[in-house]
């Protein structure tokens, strides 16, 4: 076994978990390329394909998210994750069985419901790998995983249409014949089943470090809310922006490819792989920014590091949504595209910074899963649901979807930033309490 304190080995850690967030990105994404399709196969409304890509997959992410992290402030996180993705892989094999709106319904929730094993689990471990001034960094590369994975979630995607177009059924042995986009959702299963393997026989689980002080160790989750219930002004502002920011992404996530299918009258393919690389770039670019200057600025005394970033990731965010409508044409709107997923990035990985920063260990399994649940209640199942209303009940035309994604991140922004802004000054108080404490003999 490596030595668990060398740097080689505790980057390793956030590496090969990065890669776990990177498939599960990949597995619930892929969906989203592959719209028409499944709409023409199934025979569904925009509504109905909204609910499959938000609300499915929500249901189960955000309740399980809770027990999974609560089970991670007490248990060994890595077999939680190992676990979970299986769980996952294989109920994103199961997708590719779906003939029916309830069938894959049912296939989403299952991967939801798997997936909520990871973050809780994977942030209580990075934290225990690094300390306070240098965990921006290695918490940030490991949410490059949602940008890395709809990115070739895109990519691949695009790939593989592309290679069968001319066929749009695939034969597989055992199982037999299916549609084109059947068989990627069994061929995007495989990754996740090599990663449990691996994490199985090369990662271990780390000591807990940064314990709260108390007669117990292990935490109810009432203990944990009456907690944040004290912190009320320092928790609730960030879940929320947090929540209202993910709205903004999983609209663009499920709705981009759709837009320029439609409005633009390109195909598949062909916004599968600018889209994905869009992603690829913009996504890196912003997480790496946003750990560089996280951990440079609380090393120079900036103890609200984190949420000065998430409010600058908030700000650029912004103006994409509200011009993506506005566009010329496809180049620009890719351009507006590049500049929201740049944004959308710097919120998340600071966002995360941030809650693990004000929270004691015993907890964070906890509270990063009330996190997930926030962000699962009211960004995952809202956001492509909200954008597909508008788009089937006020304008009543296909064509107007920019417009309806434009109203939905435009709105959500705007209210993301103000609560940013209105976190600054509790959330510096708080940490530089525990800076304090910390420092104490």
């Amino acid at each position: 076994m490596s030595n668990q304190s060398s740097p080689t080995y505790r980057w390793y850690v956030v590496g090969i978990l990065t890669l776990s967030y990177l498939v599960s990105f990949l597995d619930r994404q892929i969906l989203a390329l592959m719209v028409g399709p499944i709409k023409a196969d199934l025979q569904l409304s925009d509504t109905e394909i909204s609910l499959i890509m938000g609300v499915a997959f929500s249901l189960f992410y955000a309740f399980m998210g809770i027990p999974l992290g609560w089970l991670a402030d007490r248990t060994n996180r890595r077999n939680i994750i190992i676990v979970g993705i299986i769980f996952w892989s294989l109920m994103t094999a199961a997708c590719g069985l779906a003939s029916k709106f309830i069938h894959l319904f049912l296939a989403r929730i299952g991967v939801g419901a798997g997936e909520a094993s990871l973050t809780p689990s994977a942030i209580s471990i990075i934290s225990d790998y690094f300390s306070r001034q240098d965990r921006g960094r290695a918490i940030a590369t490991y949410n490059m995983g949602v940008s890395l994975g709809t990115g070739i979630a895109m990519v691949l995607g695009g790939v593989v249409i592309s290679f069968v177009v001319d066929s749009p059924y695939v034969e597989l042995p055992i199982i037999g014949t299916l549609s084109t986009w059947q068989y990627i959702f069994f061929f995007v299963s495989i990754p996740g089943l090599l990663i449990a393997i691996v994490i199985f026989f090369t990662i271990s689980e780390p000591i807990r470090t940064e314990t709260l002080t108390t007669h117990e160790t292990q935490f109810s989750i009432v203990f944990v809310f009456k907690y944040m219930q004290k912190n009320f002004d320092v928790y609730f502002p960030i879940y929320i922006a947090l929540s209202l920011s993910t709205l903004v992404g999983y609209a663009y996530f499920s709705w981009i490819p759709t837009v320029f299918v439609r409005i633009y009258g390109w195909d598949i393919p062909e916004i599968g792989y600018a889209f994905g690389l869009i992603v690829l770039i913009a996504g890196p670019s912003g997480v790496i920014i946003c750990g560089s200057l996280v951990d440079l600025l609380y090393k120079n005394g900036k103890y609200d590091a984190s949420v000065r970033i998430t409010l600058a990731g908030s700000a650029i965010t912004l103006p994409s949504a509200v011009g993506l409508p506005l566009a010329p044409n496809a180049e620009w709107a890719l351009i507006i595209v590049g500049a929201a997923m740049f944004g959308g990035a710097m919120t998340s990985a600071a966002g995360v910074v941030a809650i693990v920063t004000v929270t004691p260990n015993q907890m964070r399994g906890q509270a990063t899963a009330i996190y997930l649940f926030c962000i699962s209640f009211l960004g995952l199942s809202i956001g492509a649901t909200s954008v597909a209303l508008i788009t089937d009940y006020i304008f009543y035309d296909e064509k107007m979807l920019s417009w309806s994604l434009s109203i939905v991140c435009s709105s959500s922004s705007v209210c993301s930033v103000l609560l940013f802004w209105a976190s600054l000054r509790p959330f510096y108080s708080a940490t530089q309490n525990i800076e304090a404490k910390s420092s104490e003999p």
